[in-house]
């Protein structure tokens, strides 16, 4: 049974639609900068990869007039609405049992720190944001909004998070449980979050550079993506942009925040998903990166082309544009992943300037046009939980 892609929904810190974030990509332009609506005491000193609309901007889109959305949920809802839109499911079709829904985050409502410590310590009245503040809220949200009564979950296994929705997704339809799912992933700049990535010295002053010899660190960034999978046979109607052919999951548990020198996780992950698949390594056009800039991130991903391909593919990490979106990141990339397929486009790794002198294979330089049949998206998480999905055209 096959699982085709029939829509796409994304809003990152290049753009609000999948228009928009086409477009940046072709005009190789980076959304990452200094925060306007973020307030942090990093706010002046570190760049962020931030969607550029205010939480009241987004609600005046988005027809939102209740209280209690978080940043989250709002980035979730306006992807998750074009999603739906581009593969034009009915009412009746979201509301189907056969219909499922896996989203994912890891900030999830902890983006109002503020306000979480106000509540928590009970300091002054209860804030708006009191039933908000879990990791599954805007799954909730969303399945209240849109009445979704078929499985739902949220995911988080950090950055791998909604890769491994996209992966479960597929698999609940090659089971026969589902006949769609819509599946992805939303997290929102934080003071949570950007604390936690200082205290691990991994923040980079610049904007990130990945796989650049003197990379020091991630840019941390903020969206949402989500993707409708369906049956082949159902979406034989409409035009489908990709088919998921191949995923791999692996879990190293090596340390806390980090990958093994020797890549363990990433390789089985990488070598699952094509072996599960049936194609040759050769057939691999393109790779959508992990590549988030970190020294120990980007050295052993790089150790794991190696010990997979005889010749790496051309590669390169989106977070240059977007900076690190954490568990959005697998969905936001497997979209741009879907884009370059579509346009036959390579787009360049941004920001590497001298790439790592340890392997002869810097990422991709340049915009190039190539035929792209086949590409992989890899998603790495905290805990050594890592995810390689596999798309393919449709012909």
């Amino acid at each position: 049974m096959k699982v085709v892609v029939t829509g796409i929904g994304i809003v990152s810190a290049i753009g609000n639609n999948v228009a928009a974030n086409e477009t940046q990509l072709k005009l190789q332009k980076s959304g990452i900068d200094k925060a306007k609506n973020f307030k942090s005491r990093y706010t002046n000193s570190l760049n962020f990869g931030e969607v550029r609309l205010s939480d009241s901007e987004l609600k005046k889109i988005l027809h939102i007039t209740k209280k209690g959305y978080c940043r989250t949920a709002l980035l979730a809802t306006m992807a998750f609405k074009e999603a739906i839109n581009h593969s034009k499911l009915t009412k009746s079709e979201i509301e189907s049992y056969r219909t499922g829904f896996i989203s994912s985050s890891t900030v999830g409502g902890m983006c109002n720190t503020d306000e979480l410590y106000a509540d928590a310590n009970m300091k002054g009245e209860p804030s708006e944001f009191i039933k908000t503040y879990g990791g599954g809220e805007h799954t909730l949200q969303l399945i209240k909004d849109f009445n979704i009564k078929g499985f739902t979950s949220t995911i988080n296994t950090a950055c791998s998070s909604s890769a491994n929705a996209i992966m479960l997704g597929c698999r609940l339809i090659k089971a026969g449980r589902l006949d769609r799912v819509i599946v992805g992933g939303s997290d929102s700049l934080s003071k949570f979050s950007v604390n936690g990535f200082n205290s691990l010295m991994i923040l980079s002053k610049e904007p990130c550079k990945p796989f650049d010899e003197n990379r020091d660190g991630l840019t941390l960034g903020e969206g949402s993506g989500y993707l409708v999978l369906e049956r082949s046979d159902i979406a034989k109607n409409k035009k489908p942009l990709a088919e998921v052919i191949g995923y791999g999951n692996s879990n190293d548990a090596f340390h806390p925040s980090a990958t093994s020198n020797e890549a363990f996780g990433p390789t089985l992950a990488m070598q699952r998903a094509i072996e599960s698949t049936g194609i040759k390594k050769l057939n691999i056009d393109y790779i959508n990166a992990h590549g988030t800039g970190t020294p120990n991130n980007d050295i052993t991903e790089l150790f794991a082309f190696n010990k997979i391909f005889s010749k790496i593919p051309p590669y390169n990490s989106t977070k240059s544009y977007t900076g690190h979106t954490l568990a959005a990141a697998g969905a936001i990339e497997s979209i741009f992943s879907i884009l370059s397929m579509k346009n036959n486009e390579l787009y360049p790794s941004l920001n590497c300037l001298n790439p790592i002198t340890k392997f002869n294979n810097p990422p991709i330089k340049k915009k190039t046009n190539i035929t792209i049949d086949t590409v992989m998206s890899n998603s790495f998480g905290f805990g050594g939980n890592c995810t390689s999905i596999i798309f393919s055209k449709i012909k």
